[in-house]
């Protein structure tokens, strides 16, 4: 098989070469031909300009201007000329770009008057004193060639002589001998690799991309063009050939020409800068390198075939021999190795049963240890507001004393109204004091609540709620951005707490600074829901914020953290299904994580 393969490969190979090598001399050969036409036809109108420079009326016309009858003689003898060139036009410019007198002045569609200062025809000539210029006719999109050549009286440039001529005579040759041999394709692109002239009218005015990748295209002028928007041809090149040819991929969906492989030789006009392209079709090149493969491995195949036959005829002799003390042999050590096998997996599959066993009092070791570490945090945050908390209950507790007493002396008088308005109060002040006590205690509580959906506004508000004795006098402004209909289904205490811990996080970081503004933000993203937690602090470096989920790693002074708050709370957004992240706002610090969000229709 490998010699089939060598040989077919070898074979194709070789066919293959010789078919492209055949195909680009074919193409070189071509291009000459095709190229000396065009270069002849644009050459053949070329010299008109500096033959019309001659005339001693036009260059009369052209210091009289409004010399109607000077004017009539010149159009005449320019039509004469023009039917003796063969041109489509001749024109006559003053240096302000209007047309003085044309060959075609008896045409209802004459040029006669016409302001051309703006195109590229005239601003070319009078800078460079002359000018060449591709422009394809506004009405049929045929190929028209215009020379313009400046002409001087005592050294100032008096006015212009123009011709325009057609090149769809050679384009429709072209097209004529390419419906006689369909392989080949010709055309011609500009200096902006816009196809300008083609054996296929379908590529006409599109886009063809360099084949030499490092030529650039900068911006054009579009108005030379019959459309603005310039469709893609797409040739991109696979590999040289021979004679500076290519290979090249066509890809195109226009019904007049096929994609595949081609032949691309390329030359260029130095004369008008254009490009000439010849594609030749190399279907055929790969359909005959396959014949060719598959008669070089038939070939190869046979010889293969006689030398194994020969080989295998004296091993044969030689195997049924030593077949049968082989297979006793191999048979003995088959048993031997099935009994080792045996016992090497009795072995590893008691190992296995410990090895399990281990892992799993390791987890339930890890898991509550977890447990522990959350808690720790939880009292580690409550120390913390211990004092805010104190004074946050010793106020209304002031405010009971003193409304007893006054309601006292006020039962005594008999100021039943007010003794009333006093209880009412006495009432709210206790019912705060148990909000507070309630919201502590569920806070401290180490187990976790069944996982019900949640108001995450409500949570946020709680873990504010928390920190409100903190935020008063500390000059924070405050921004809470969370939809009502966000809610997920997570324990609402953790959840909490994680807030809780960002939340005082960003109020010591916000310390020193002069503008302290703390965001909590929250935004539905389909499944998911992103709560953001920023601040207006000083920020960390970038080794800060790349250790900043190690366990006991603290910014902050000896006894004021333990270095547990951050990791504590990674690992509850963790098990809620989420990743706790830290990056750099525009201002300070920003710490977001996402969870599922649940959908509650009462609440939506």
């Amino acid at each position: 098989m490998s010699l089939m393969l060598a040989g077919g490969l070898a074979a194709f190979r070789w066919s293959e070469q010789a078919g492209y090598r055949a195909l680009a001399d074919a193409a070189v050969q071509q291009l000459e031909l095709y190229s000396a036409g065009l270069d002849i036809e644009i050459a053949r109108h070329e010299s008109i300009p500096s033959i019309m420079a001659l005339d001693e009326d036009l260059l009369a016309l052209l210091g009289t201007p409004r010399n109607a009858e000077l004017q009539g003689r010149v159009n005449k003898r320019l039509t004469n000329l023009n039917v003796r060139a063969g041109s489509l036009s001749l024109f006559v410019l003053d240096p302000a770009g209007r047309v003085l007198a044309t060959s075609n002045w008896y045409e209802p569609d004459s040029t006669m008057g016409s302001d051309l200062s703006k195109t590229s025809l005239f601003t070319e000539a009078m800078q460079g004193g002359q000018s060449r210029s591709f422009i394809a006719s506004s009405d049929r999109g045929a190929p028209e060639y215009h020379f313009v050549h400046v002409i001087r009286q005592q050294g100032l440039i008096s006015g212009l002589a123009a011709v325009k001529t057609s090149l769809e005579a050679i384009e429709s040759m072209w097209t004529a001998l390419a419906a006689v041999s369909p392989s080949d394709r010709l055309l011609v692109v500009d200096e902006n690799d816009v196809v300008i002239m083609s054996s296929v009218r379908a590529w006409k005015f599109k886009s063809a991309n360099p084949l030499a990748p490092e030529r650039s295209i900068g911006p054009f002028e579009s108005s030379k063009y019959p459309t603005q928007a310039i469709e893609p041809l797409d040739i991109q090149p696979v590999r040289a050939l021979e004679h500076g040819t290519q290979l090249v991929q066509l890809a195109s969906a226009d019904a007049e020409s096929s994609t595949g492989l081609y032949v691309a030789q390329e030359r260029a006009m130095p004369r008008s800068g254009w490009r000439l392209i010849t594609l030749s079709d190399a279907s055929g090149v790969r359909s005959q390198a396959r014949g060719s493969a598959v008669g070089g491995a038939a070939v190869a195949g046979l010889a293969g075939v006689l030398v194994l036959y020969l080989r295998q005829r004296r091993r044969a002799i030689a195997s049924q021999q030593s077949a049968r003390l082989a297979l006793q042999e191999a048979n003995d050590a088959l048993e031997l190795r099935v009994e080792e096998r045996t016992s090497e997996l009795h072995r590893a599959n008691e190992a296995l049963v410990v090895e399990v066993a281990e892992r799993r009092r390791t987890e339930e070791q890890l898991r509550a240890a977890q447990g522990d570490l959350i808690q720790a945090g939880k009292l580690s945050t409550l120390g913390q507001m211990s004092a805010g908390i104190t004074h946050e209950i010793n106020q209304p507790l002031t405010a009971l004393r003193a409304l007893s007493e006054n309601t006292c002396q006020l039962l005594a008088i008999g100021r039943t109204a007010d003794v009333e308005r006093n209880l009412h109060t006495i009432a709210a002040l206790t019912e705060r004091i148990g909000r507070i006590t309630a919201q502590l205690k569920s806070f401290a509580w180490k187990a976790s609540v069944p996982a019900d959906p949640i108001p995450v506004a409500a949570t946020v508000s709680s873990a504010l709620e928390m920190l409100r004795n903190r935020l008063e006098g500390t000059q924070v402004e405050v921004h809470v951005d969370v939809p009502k209909r966000a809610w997920v289904a997570c324990d609402p205490y953790r959840l909490e707490q994680v807030l809780l811990n960002l939340m005082s996080n960003a109020l010591d970081a916000m310390k020193q600074t002069p503008v302290k503004v703390l965001h909590v933000e929250g935004r539905i993203d389909g499944e998911r829901i992103h709560l953001q937690v920023s601040d207006t602090g000083c920020g960390m470096s970038e080794a800060v914020m790349q250790r900043l989920f190690e366990p006991f790693f603290s910014t902050k002074s000896p006894g004021e953290g333990l270095g547990l708050g951050l990791v504590i709370s990674s690992s509850i957004v963790r098990e809620f299904g989420g990743v706790l992240r830290a990056r750099t706002g525009t201002s300070g610090t920003v710490f977001e994580f996402d969870l599922t969000r649940v959908e509650v229709k009462d609440h939506a």
